[in-house]
């Protein structure tokens, strides 16, 4: 009997961690499972592969704070360029490129990419129930009952696995590996050989895991350096972060290659697919990492006048982060960012679109959540950046706090289905009761709402703009806000 990507979705979902555990975790202040690793090496046996087996994949590792899924998108971005290529070295066609990230926004398929696309509904549900039908034959020899618990990893892990094993049976030349948290303990620190590795610009974030100071969250991010392949990294890094990093790639015995900006990004010769200045180092060090791989496995010199390149970083996809929408009378601006820098950034971006149109455009929505961080700072942050670099303290006309719900009626979408958040504070608007009453104290001039869902927020900056006057709407504080958002203004188009 065939098994849909309905019936996979179903079944991946039971393997979510719920809130109370993953909170009761945090709170005991339990840093990351040293023995992940192992963990996940017996995983791969169980599904018929040792870790060696991923060397064929050329992977490029990529770990860091802020930019990391931007930079293996314009990493896989311009090598699907190259493809068709021959390698000088052994005679190889490049002929598939994966990317894997994560979270996704609006399909889980989004993570596991080939050549810019997500796998289709028919190719997930396929390997998805290969992997799951191999754990389930595993736990049975051991004489386990393969419903039981434990018998799957969790969420993450099990699309990891999938991750890799999708990528093998569909014979990729090079796979974009996007750590989880951390590097260290991640799952896909399971990788022993990649072609190269790269770390973004490294911040504070996941404390509870990673450790309260740049130090220690560098050191974890620091685990995707390997013997035998170079890293690189951005020269913006902080001094403690690049203390750390030296000494990770000295132990380990690994060039780390600190990448500036490129000259020709900053001067506008080479125009990017994504916006926001920050973007521009994420770029930079995506050319470097792209650049380093081609060569070492013999394809091409790729030298600063090779097209392909430019057009690769032209022409990247990479939703929700810094993206802009129009309908008529209404521009949305999106920006899934979700820590105090990521935050910051995304209210700089949405800055620097403002200067000029906020005299033409009446009404400024703000459309916020934040389920499970620090969201009353999160909202003071923002606020906070929009006042200095627009220099008003009233950057918007009404603010909108709902949940990550998605539709009024049908609640979440099943990609879209998160069991860690807390659900009777998610009923009760607790955490958007608490930011409007934020905001009215950082604001008293801004008009307040508190909704139940994104379809409803969506629906209020919607009837603004039927009036006739000119909107715009900042939709940011969460990735996943921003994955229903889109699922609302995709599947139910004005």
């Amino acid at each position: 009997m065939a098994r849909t990507y309905s019936d996979a979705i179903a079944s991946l979902n039971s393997l979510q961690t719920n809130f109370a555990i993953v909170d009761a975790i945090r709170k005991s202040g339990r840093k990351m499972n040293e023995q992940a690793i192992p963990e996940m090496v017996e995983w791969c046996r169980k599904i018929g592969y040792q870790p060696s087996d991923f060397d064929k994949l050329n992977t490029i590792h990529i770990a860091g704070t802020k930019g990391k899924g931007s930079t293996s998108a314009f990493i896989s971005s311009i090598l699907t360029k190259y493809l068709g290529t021959k390698s000088t070295k052994d005679g190889r066609i490049l002929s598939k490129v994966g990317l894997y990230t994560s979270p996704h926004l609006r399909f889980v398929r989004e993570r596991i990419q080939i050549n810019g696309e997500p796998l289709s509904e028919e190719k997930f549900a396929r390997y998805f129930f290969e992997i799951w039908d191999r754990l389930e034959r595993a736990a049975e020899e051991t004489g386990q009952d393969p419903k039981a618990s434990g018998t799957k990893p969790v969420y993450f892990r099990f699309l990891t696995l999938m991750a890799f094993h999708t990528y093998v049976s569909e014979g990729v030349s090079a796979a974009v590996i996007e750590c989880g948290i951390g590097a260290a303990y991640d799952s896909t620190n399971v990788l022993q050989r990649p072609s190269v590795t790269g770390i973004t610009s490294l911040g504070i974030d996941h404390v509870g895991v990673l450790g309260a100071t740049l130090g220690e969250i560098a050191w974890h991010k620091a685990g995707v350096i390997k013997v035998g392949a170079k890293c690189f990294t951005t020269t913006s890094q902080l001094p403690e972060a690049k203390e750390v990093l030296n000494r990770v790639a000295q132990e380990v015995g690994s060039e780390l290659v600190y990448v500036d900006v490129d000259q020709r990004i900053t001067t506008g010769q080479i125009q990017l697919g994504l916006e926001a200045e920050f973007q521009k180092t994420n770029a930079s060090l995506a050319l470097a990492i792209s650049k380093d791989w081609l060569q070492k496995h013999g394809y091409d010199s790729m030298d600063d006048n090779d097209s392909r390149q430019r057009q690769g970083l032209q022409d990247v996809k990479w939703s929700g982060r810094c993206e802009t929408r129009y309908e008529k009378n209404l521009t949305w601006y999106i920006d899934g960012g979700h820590t105090l820098e990521s935050i910051n950034l995304a209210g700089q971006w949405y800055a620097a679109t403002q200067k000029e149109r906020r005299q033409t455009h009446a009404k400024r929505y703000l459309v916020f959540n934040q389920q499970t961080r620090d969201a009353n700072a999160l909202a003071h942050a923002l606020h906070s950046t929009l006042a200095t670099t627009l220099q008003d303290s009233h950057p918007f006309t009404h603010t909108i706090f709902c949940t990550n719900t998605t539709f009024r009626d049908t609640g979440y979408r099943p990609d879209l289905v998160s069991t860690n958040t807390n659900a009777s504070d998610v009923e009760a608007l607790t955490v958007q009761r608490g930011l409007a009453e934020t905001w009215k104290k950082i604001d008293s001039e801004a008009e307040v709402s508190v909704v139940r869902t994104i379809e409803e927020a969506v629906d209020l900056v919607r009837l603004a703009a039927s009036t006739q006057e000119q909107v715009t709407a900042f939709v940011t504080g969460s990735l996943h806000l921003v994955g229903g958002f889109l699922e609302v203004i995709e599947s139910d188009k004005p």
